[in-house]
């Protein structure tokens, strides 16, 4: 067996042996049902059009403003750099950064990377870096949150219609294209280029080695989760690394229950905090009104968008408390090593890592609402520190997930047999 013919559950970590699947069909592990891959189209000229494609159409939505607003014979614009710039020079600096590398530097860095793998597997070569670069995607993916920031634009210009006239301008087309080509992009799963340059020359770091069926059985294996291969254990090393990507290799993430409850018991201080203190304050010629994320809710409903208001409300009220509850049950459970519900509480771990970016829905619609309504003496929005108390629980709340090791949840469990890393 071909070392690139295992493949290890990212979420109870059973091995596998890698079977061909055709395009938009998926391989699911036996044991959790989690998705090992899926398969795609293997046309890299395919693959190259679409993301160059995509990389256009993320410049045109960076550079031309998204919408305009007119009032009283003032007019105000904002793409999303000049409404991140507008949040640094307001003190928001924290606020402005975490805006930044997730709508703008690690989607520019998904794209660039693949632009530049796709295009040389299209040339029938192993880029150098191949291996990084594809990490770096990887990465990227995780935290890259275009679509929540489209959304976010959506209710920023509904939110707007009842303070001044709006003209949509392309940046909004820009980011709406770009979501739709995002969506297709996401397809080309790092894991599967990697098997796919594994076989065109070029530079590579690791050798081709296959595994036996009685060795399989008996040797102590490590699997990478970053590119996938897996590997012997060397008993002879300290510190042992992926020889394909260079990935630091675990058994089981260090320390993973401990970590997860440090940032998740930052993340539930900072909620209070986040709820009652204002996110935004408006300065107009009536006087200063503060707004708080329920007072945002209330007025989505009250001004008759009741489908925004809920949007809000689950995206910014539930989606952060159901985190919070479920990660602390995750992580109680897996401390106390329960053979509980073993699936169910997979299934909970994969929706808790698919819905803990949408609390960042919220900030969007803050960043784009301050850069917009700056009226001179009509009126003026600043963001509040409940925007950045609400902006760091988010965070924590996803690197808590990601510091969540699934696989603890199936140690305790019988193996049956079933070979497992």
């Amino acid at each position: 067996m071909h070392r690139y013919d295992l493949i290890s559950c990212h979420d109870c970590g059973v091995l596998h042996q890698r079977r061909p699947v055709r395009p938009r069909e998926k391989a699911r592990c036996v044991r959790c049902h989690s998705v090992l891959y899926r398969g795609i189209h293997s046309n890299a000229n395919r693959m190259a059009a679409i993301t160059l494609g995509a990389v256009f159409t993320f410049l045109i939505a960076q550079f031309f403003p998204i919408v305009q607003l007119d009032v009283g014979g003032y007019s105000t614009s904002a793409t999303l750099l000049g409404a991140i710039r507008v949040l640094w020079t307001e003190q928001m600096q924290a606020v402005a950064v975490v805006v930044f590398l997730f709508t703008i530097l690690l989607p520019a860095v998904e794209l660039g990377s693949l632009l530049y793998v796709t295009l040389s597997l299209r040339a029938g070569r192993r880029p150098s870096g191949f291996d990084h670069l594809l990490r770096a995607v990887g990465l990227a993916r995780r935290w890259g949150m275009t679509e929540v920031l489209m959304i976010g634009i959506l209710i920023t210009i509904v939110k707007m219609t009842s303070l001044a006239e709006v003209i949509v301008q392309p940046g909004v087309f820009a980011f709406g294209v770009l979501t739709m080509m995002l969506a297709i992009v996401v397809s080309f799963d790092p894991k599967i280029l990697w098997n796919i340059g594994e076989h065109l020359p070029g530079p590579r770091r690791v050798a081709q080695k296959t595994f036996s069926y009685t060795a399989l059985a008996k040797a102590p294996l490590l699997a990478c989760h970053s590119c996938g291969l897996v590997e012997s254990v060397k008993y002879t090393l300290r510190h042992q690394y992926c020889a394909r990507c260079g990935a630091r290799l675990y058994r089981r993430h260090p320390d993973s229950v401990g970590r997860t409850w440090a940032f998740l018991l930052a993340a539930a201080i900072l909620y209070i905090p986040a709820n009652l203190l204002p996110v935004m304050y408006t300065h107009s010629l009536f006087g200063q009104e503060d707004d708080t994320i329920i007072s945002g809710v209330v007025y989505f409903w009250t001004s008759g968008s009741p489908a925004l208001a809920v949007i809000i409300f689950i995206a910014s009220i539930v989606v952060p408390v159901l985190k919070l509850v479920a990660l602390t049950l995750l992580a109680w459970t897996a401390q106390r090593r329960s053979r509980w519900q073993p699936l169910q509480r997979t299934k909970l771990y994969r929706i808790v890592e698919f819905v803990g970016r949408w609390s960042m829905l919220d900030i969007f619609v803050i960043t784009l609402t301050v850069a917009l309504v700056r009226f001179q003496t009509l009126a003026v929005i600043t963001a509040g520190p409940g925007a950045l108390a609400f902006c760091a629980v988010v965070v924590l709340t996803m690197i808590a997930s990601m510091q969540f090791d699934p696989r603890l949840i199936w140690d305790p469990i019988d193996t049956h047999g079933e070979k497992h890393v």
